[in-house]
């Protein structure tokens, strides 16, 4: 399940990023003999500030409460089996934990995420990113 991005992220990128990851492993996935798919249920229900220069506090906040699920996903999770939560970016890690709780609030079962990339603070060392390094 993709983690949603901002329009204007969207927009900027000219593509969006969690959702081609998202497809291209359960491509990957459906190859090698595993029954997945990409369900993109997961909604921003409030506007959200692009997320590059915020620290960790701001991000939480920018995030908090700001994600949901679309109607009948619940079907999905009778169906389905567990959520893979899919993101480009692991920063914080504020994004991934929003979307985890609007997974567990629709009583979806989240198994655990997975990212391309991740800054080394998002293991506990490393420096906040500066720069153009936000801007994966």
């Amino acid at each position: 399940m993709p983690v949603p991005s901002a329009r204007q992220a969207v927009a900027g990128r000219g593509h969006d990023a969690g959702r081609r990851i998202a497809l291209a492993a359960a491509r990957v996935l459906r190859g090698a003999g595993v029954p997945v798919r990409v369900a993109a249920v997961l909604r921003l229900r409030r506007a959200v500030a692009d997320q590059a220069g915020l620290d960790a506090r701001r991000r939480r906040a920018n995030v908090s409460g700001a994600m949901g699920v679309a109607g009948g996903a619940d079907r999905l999770w009778r169906e389905g089996g567990p959520v893979v939560l899919v993101d480009d970016l692991m920063t914080t890690g504020a994004s991934l934990t929003e979307a985890a709780r609007a997974v567990s609030a629709a009583d979806g079962p989240v198994m655990g995420a997975a990212v391309v990339a991740a800054v080394p603070r998002a293991f506990g060392s490393g420096p906040e990113p500066t720069g153009n390094a936000r801007r994966c």
